[in-house]
């Protein structure tokens, strides 16, 4: 395996949590993918959840060394958490023909969070 490329972020949970009070469902429905919001939605602290979640997808995009492009969505890079697994991504749309293009295998992924801040850092890999 060949490291293509490492990404970290890291966010304010307070400034996620403010982004949802002021735009609500159409800030979540552009950002997350369905399933995402369900499974933040279910957590304790959904807040700390959903700022994973958008590390993740800042990470990801760094990971795989590419700016923003016209036509990518943020609902095209999802993260799944399975109880007792680690993270995982699954891209689509642009962001899975960006992968494509790096002919990338994987996008491994570490989460954290607290009150405070969540973060992220995603190593995307290659044969």
């Amino acid at each position: 395996m060949h490291i293509v490329g490492v990404g970290t972020e890291i966010v304010e949970c307070l400034r996620v949590g403010r982004l949802i009070e002021q735009h609500g469902e159409q800030f979540l429905r552009r950002v997350f993918t369905d399933r995402e919001i369900l499974f933040c939605q279910s957590r304790r602290r959904a807040v700390e959840h959903f700022a994973a979640h958008y590390a993740a997808k800042e990470a990801v995009l760094k990971a795989m060394n590419t700016a923003w492009r016209r036509g990518l969505e943020w609902t095209d890079i999802e993260v799944r958490e399975e109880p007792g697994r680690p993270p995982t991504v699954l891209l689509a749309g642009v962001a899975k023909d960006m992968a494509e293009g790096l002919r990338l295998i994987d996008v491994h992924l570490s989460i954290a969070h607290c009150r405070a801040y969540a973060t992220a850092t995603a190593i995307a890999v290659r044969e």
